[in-house]
């Protein structure tokens, strides 16, 4: 058994690997519901305090060490991915190996987040599309091929209003210093038809909410695709002198969570004109931000939103006190002042609902509805009171817990079972 990090697992090493993955018996397991190629059991481990859930998954010993490796490779270099743990092969009688990964917090299926009796919110599809596109040009990018990109092969977080998408099954995956356009071109073709068979899937089982058509959606995964990685990559002309071009695309670049390592300029031979190509590094341009000024974790999304109440909470001290203060300061000061005495006011039940970070911006935008409704601005703390009543008693808990989605796991068992053909 390999071991990526023993010292944050050491309850891994416990797990009955010796015995096949269909036959576990162990307090806190169940099975992964959707379609899967080889046995997988989601478990959790620890005391009613401290549980931690992690996914095991049985298949041959070679594809075990690629999807470490390949899992590794990619959290290191900080793409969106889940957390591998542990590589178990070499088993004995010959048996396949097992890999486990770190269950991803508050994390939710394609399936929840699209079935009319799950969590959906207005929209959801495209929001869904476009986190998936996103993961996709960002694998692209540093020379990631997908081979079987899917809703079922990804997970998403809420991300202040949006989604953040995360690879969690890699088995036909490789790496490559760079991807050719048909190698691009071959995984947005499988993308696009897994995105129409999963939909598809719910629909024929009465899953899927109202107003998504599958074919209409998933056809505009490639459109959407060719328009980020245009944005990311294309070269752009522009005359002598027009430097404030080059810094529009940079701001735009960082709107999309992007940041740019460098930029090659090529003036052409009379000097009238230059053209300018992007180097674009990995996304997370915001989250790296509010990491180096506040330690704060946060999505893409949600730590622009967090960055720009940091920047109205410094005008503010300016404007009391004349007084201009630096970044640094500011989110300091902010951290102290606005964001932990906000979470620190959430009920401890309602706490972990969602990701911290999630609740302050929703904070936020219940505050500005309440001004906007009452025509005043609306103090923080009375913002905080009204949010819990009204929108956080109500949340739907996104912390995986196996012993209180046991009644959900059963009514979604009984749904496909109630949809399912009579002889199947």
């Amino acid at each position: 058994m390999q071991l990526a990090d023993p010292a944050d697992h050491p309850r891994v090493g416990l797990l009955p690997f010796a015995t096949d993955l269909a036959d576990w018996d162990l307090p806190y397991i169940r099975d992964v519901l959707g379609l899967h190629r080889h046995v997988v059991r989601l478990v959790e481990l620890g005391d009613e305090v401290e549980r931690v859930s992690y996914v095991v998954k049985e298949l041959p010993d070679h594809l075990v060490l690629r999807e470490y490796r390949l899992l590794r490779g990619l959290a290191e270099d900080g793409l969106p991915t889940a957390e591998v743990v542990a590589a178990v092969t070499e088993r004995a009688g010959g048996r396949d190996g097992m890999l486990v990964t770190r269950h991803l917090d508050y994390s939710l299926p394609y399936r929840t987040l699209l079935s009319d009796r799950g969590l959906s919110i207005p929209y959801l599809g495209e929001r869904l599309l476009d986190a998936l596109v996103g993961l996709l040009v960002r694998l692209h990018l540093v020379g990631f091929f997908w081979g079987d990109c899917s809703l079922s092969n990804t997970l998403f977080r809420r991300d202040a209003g949006a989604l953040s998408a995360y690879i969690i099954d890699v088995e036909t995956s490789e790496r490559y210093s760079s991807l050719t356009s048909g190698q691009r071109q071959m995984d947005l073709d499988i993308a696009t038809e897994n995105v129409a068979g999963g939909l598809l899937d719910l629909q024929a089982g009465d899953r899927l909410v109202g107003g998504i058509d599958p074919w209409e959606l998933a056809a505009n995964l490639e459109g959407r695709y060719n328009d980020l990685w245009n944005e990311l990559t294309a070269e752009q002309e522009f005359q002598y002198g027009e430097t404030w071009r080059m810094e529009q695309r940079i701001d735009r670049l960082h709107d999309l969570g992007f940041d740019v390592a460098e930029m090659e300029m090529i003036a052409d031979e009379a000097g009238h004109k230059m053209k300018i190509v992007p180097r674009v590094v990995e996304s997370g341009y915001h989250q790296e931000r509010l990491m180096s000024l506040t330690g704060l974790k946060a999505g893409e999304n949600q730590a622009r939103r967090l960055l720009g109440d940091i920047r109205s909470f410094a005008a503010e001290v300016q404007q009391a006190t004349g007084r201009t203060l630096p970044e640094n300061v500011a989110a300091v000061r902010w951290l102290d002042q606005r964001f932990e005495p906000a979470i620190a006011a959430i009920p401890g039940p309602l706490i972990g609902k969602l990701q911290a970070a999630e609740i302050y911006h929703q904070i936020l935008e219940h505050r500005w509805f309440l001004s906007e409704r009452a025509e005043r601005d609306v103090p923080i703390r009375e913002a905080i009171d009204a949010y819990i009543t009204d929108i956080l008693e109500h949340t739907p808990s996104e912390q995986l817990r196996l012993d209180a989605t046991a009644e959900l796991m059963l009514s979604d068992i009984a749904s496909y079972l109630e949809a399912a053909p009579p002889d199947s």
